[in-house]
């Protein structure tokens, strides 16, 4: 059999596909809008319906899919007088989307803002410098573009016909 990095890629499974299985998580309006108002700190269900615009019962729904899937936690918190309720925090899982975020912003401002420019600008706190994102691999050099880059078959890919 040829070694994996030689074959074409359509003889392997695409079942397992990192990018459709993340896809089948976030990739939907509502759950992005959801993740924005929590990333700027926002945690009550009210605030957030405000902030996205969503139907109730879809932001419920997203609420329920983020905590299910392990991005959100809820913290329950009850103010005086009033019925306990719960607020949503972020897990290091859903920190971690952070980047993807920042990269849809950044195409968004490139692509899509008014001609005044973006809407929100994001700096580091500790330097005042607008945060950018980068390509970069394990040795330290930055990558242009996808032009840079070579997909080779990772540990979990499956050759078709096999297990």
């Amino acid at each position: 059999m040829p070694a994996m990095d030689v074959l074409p890629r359509s003889a392997f499974h695409l079942d397992n596909c990192s990018i459709e299985r993340t896809l089948s998580v976030v990739g939907e309006k509502w759950t992005f809008l959801v993740l924005r108002e929590v990333f700027n700190g926002v945690r009550r269900f009210a605030d957030l319906q405000a902030g996205t615009g969503a139907p109730r019962q879809v932001l419920s729904a997203r609420l329920t899919r983020l905590v299910d899937e392990g991005m959100l936690r809820k913290v329950p918190y009850q103010e005086p007088g009033q019925r306990q309720r719960d607020e949503y925090r972020l897990t290091d899982k859903g920190r971690d989307l952070y980047p993807i975020l920042i990269a849809l912003m950044h195409w968004g401002d490139r692509y899509e803002s008014d001609p005044e420019g973006p809407p929100l600008l994001v700096t580091h706190r500790g330097c005042g410098a607008p945060v950018t994102l980068e390509l970069r691999c394990a040795e330290g050099h930055t990558l242009a573009g996808p032009r840079e880059i070579t997909p080779v078959p990772g540990p979990g890919a499956r050759v078709r016909g096999t297990a």
